[in-house]
């Protein structure tokens, strides 16, 4: 049997390496969603909405493309996350006052900061927020309908329960 020697600069790149492919382990971290408000007056915030999922959509406008193609592909899946209790908030930076759509939707306060808050870098935007106030999801381009409803269903709080449900350890012989 060959046993091969590394010398310490080659052991420190091979573990540089192995450090770069491997994925961080911050994947699975807690996330909680920055709060907003919205409603008017403010007296709604996120933090009002605790134990329900909640759909965040931020775009400078109405009529973004990327806005409108969200909406198409949440219509089909909308009563499927409505029965879960979710909550539909929009915030358009433009200082739109509506969304045209079929879903219900509430708009956030001061969207440019809702914006800021979640690091809105384009001119689209998708949150979800689970029961527990984390981020479940986040990301600047629109995804279809069944995603949204999937993450709100296998939300944290979901996921949790089913850990503990099963016994720890090896199974017994």
């Amino acid at each position: 049997m060959a046993v091969w020697r590394l010398s310490s600069h080659a052991r420190a790149v091979a573990m540089a390496i192995v450090a770069a492919i491997t994925p961080p382990a911050i994947a699975g971290a807690v996330r909680p969603a920055p709060p907003f408000t919205f409603g008017g007056a403010g007296k709604n915030s996120l933090a009002s909405l605790r134990g329900q999922p909640v759909v965040l959509l931020v775009a400078q406008r109405a009529k973004t493309k990327a806005l409108r193609s969200q909406l198409t592909s949440l219509t089909d899946r909308y009563h499927d996350c409505a029965s879960r209790g979710a909550v539909f908030v929009a915030a358009l930076t433009d200082g739109g006052d509506s969304v045209q759509s079929d879903i219900p939707f509430v708009l956030a306060n001061n969207p440019a900061a809702v914006a800021a808050a979640y690091g809105m870098r384009g001119d689209f935007l998708i949150a979800i927020i689970g029961r527990d106030g984390n981020l479940d999801l986040i990301t600047d381009k629109p995804i279809p309908g069944a995603r949204v409803f999937e993450v709100i269903k296998n939300n944290f709080d979901v996921q949790e329960k089913s850990r503990r449900e099963f016994p720890k350890g090896p199974p017994g012989r």
